[in-house]
């Protein structure tokens, strides 16, 4: 009798993207020291922050940023806000972080609503077959986006938020919002 082991579930990516009506900074692949792939936990999220992200931010004349991110744990530990907290001042927008952004609210992240379907529309089209290929189609793709389309996008964003605050807090329809 022979055994073969295969594993559970298949290999996969774990990448990181920032936005901004001028540009993209990533995309970051998820790596370990050996240089497989590994999803994130807050050490990893935080090793990014400081050794990729800020960096880039730094090589970027962008005044004033505010960051945004969503609930999840590695990004919302207490080392990872304070982290954030000591970059970004009070324009962090995060659970737990000086402006809450509300769970559930993909809608409003452009890197939901934009990005992952965009990209991912894109990339899937080659049908890459293996991770190489996987994440040079991403890494194309991303460097592919032109500024006008990010500024499109953020405005979008704007005029999002602009329908919530209209909303004050009343129950809001089920919407749709173009680009």
């Amino acid at each position: 009798m022979v055994y073969v082991e295969t594993p559970l579930y298949p290999e996969k990516l774990t990448v990181w993207c920032a936005l901004w009506a001028g540009g993209i900074i990533g995309p970051y692949f998820f790596i370990n020291d050996e240089g497989h792939n590994v999803t994130v936990n807050g050490d990893r999220y935080r090793a990014m922050i400081t050794n990729f992200f800020i960096p880039e931010l730094n090589n970027h004349d962008i005044q004033e940023l505010w960051f945004q991110q969503d609930g999840a744990t590695c990004h919302t530990a207490r080392a990872t806000i304070d982290l954030l907290k000591d970059t970004f001042g009070d324009r962090l927008i995060s659970r737990f972080g000086p402006v809450n952004w509300p769970p559930r609210s993909c809608d409003l992240t452009p890197l939901d609503y934009f990005l992952r379907g965009y990209v991912k529309s894109l990339v899937y089209a080659d049908k890459p077959q293996t991770l190489d290929h996987l994440e040079d189609s991403i890494r194309r793709v991303i460097a592919d986006i032109r500024p006008q389309m990010l500024e499109k996008v953020i405005e979008n964003w704007t005029s999002r938020l602009d329908y919530i605050r209209a909303s004050r807090d009343r129950p809001m329809p089920e919407i749709i919002f173009k680009m």
